[in-house]
């Protein structure tokens, strides 16, 4: 599983978005969806750093292409 450290929600939410994704509801997580995928981002900070890997993962990126969208 790729790590992804010290990201803060908020900017993962900005870059899921630019990768396609919308944000579906909001409460201690944010859940998000393109439709296909639903992702679930929890609202504190940092997301830890193998949380986030797998949000990576289960959105169908890479660690590198994740990095490239913000």
């Amino acid at each position: 599983m790729p790590k992804v450290p010290g990201v803060n929600h908020r900017d993962a939410i900005r870059a899921l978005e630019k990768a396609g994704f919308r944000v579906a509801r909001q409460g201690r997580h944010v859940v998000m969806t393109d439709g296909s995928r639903i992702l679930t981002i929890p609202r504190h900070n940092p997301v830890n750093a193998y949380t986030m890997g797998a949000i990576v993962r289960d959105a169908g990126l890479d660690k590198r292409q994740f990095r490239d969208l913000p």
